[in-house]
């Protein structure tokens, strides 16, 4: 049985870790290289970058900080933001991430993702789906929650797999650290549309939430951050108590 995995995200803007909710109101979280640190040292099964500012100032991902931190840590390595041609996919690589999530520019150019899963490989390739309901259904938001599309997040999910995408990362914004829990039903719905890994993003408030989204949600992996930052708990206590109720994980 395929274990699941439980993945802290970096949010950086101007070099610092922070985090908001319904991604407004954003607060420092500390810094982005020693947080990684932490998390290597305490079991996470991944870590996820995302420069949260890169598209909306029209701007590169800081490779620099994607440097340091991939150097610091020793567990798979997801970089996104601001990554927009196949030379910014190359140019992240290089700087020690092992994947790269893209957003806004496969949802501006689709053939993009295509292109990506062919030169690197879809097992690299993470599409990221930033979701808002909307009278029954979720619509796709783009440029950090900013701009919203006319995509049916469900339909945008199954094309980005059709066109190479090996992962999805599915961001609730409605759940968006509200600390409510994981919004279960988009994810059980993009879940049973694909056969690629899920990560479930948005929501998680206790360790109940992890348990009901890797198994009622049936995501493949449950991402979190300001849980794990301000040390309302530890990867560790989550994972054991995952392993109690029967979900399998890596120690």
């Amino acid at each position: 049985m395929l274990t699941k995995r439980i993945i802290p995200c970096l949010d950086v803007k101007d070099g610092r870790t922070v985090k908001g909710t319904r991604f407004l109101d954003l607060r420092d979280a500390g810094d982005p290289v020693e947080l990684a640190e932490r998390y290597s040292a305490e079991g996470a099964d991944e870590l996820v970058f995302l420069d949260i500012t890169a598209t909306q100032e029209n701007r590169s991902t800081l490779l620099n900080l994607v440097e340091r931190v991939g150097a610091s840590i020793q567990i798979p390595f997801t970089v996104g933001g601001g990554i927009a041609s196949l030379r910014d996919i190359e140019n992240v690589l290089l700087a020690g991430a092992d994947k790269i999530s893209l957003n806004s520019a496969i949802v501006r150019l689709p053939s993009l993702l295509d292109e990506a899963a062919r030169h690197v490989g879809s097992q690299s390739v993470v599409a990221a789906i930033d979701a808002k309901r909307e009278d029954g259904t979720w619509k796709v938001w783009t440029s950090g929650g900013t701009k919203r599309t006319n995509l049916d997040a469900r339909e945008w999910a199954r094309e980005a797999v059709e066109r190479g995408a090996g992962e999805l990362l599915v961001t609730s914004m409605d759940r968006d650290g509200g600390k409510a829990g994981y919004d279960i039903e988009l994810l059980r719905d993009i879940s049973s549309l694909v056969q690629v890994p899920v990560i479930a993003s948005g929501g998680a408030g206790t360790r109940d939430h992890f348990l009901e989204v890797l198994q009622d949600g049936t995501a493949d992996a449950a991402l979190a951050a300001s849980l794990f930052h301000y040390r309302e708990t530890s990867i560790k206590e989550i994972k054991t108590f995952l392993q109690t109720r029967g979900i399998p994980v890596r120690p």
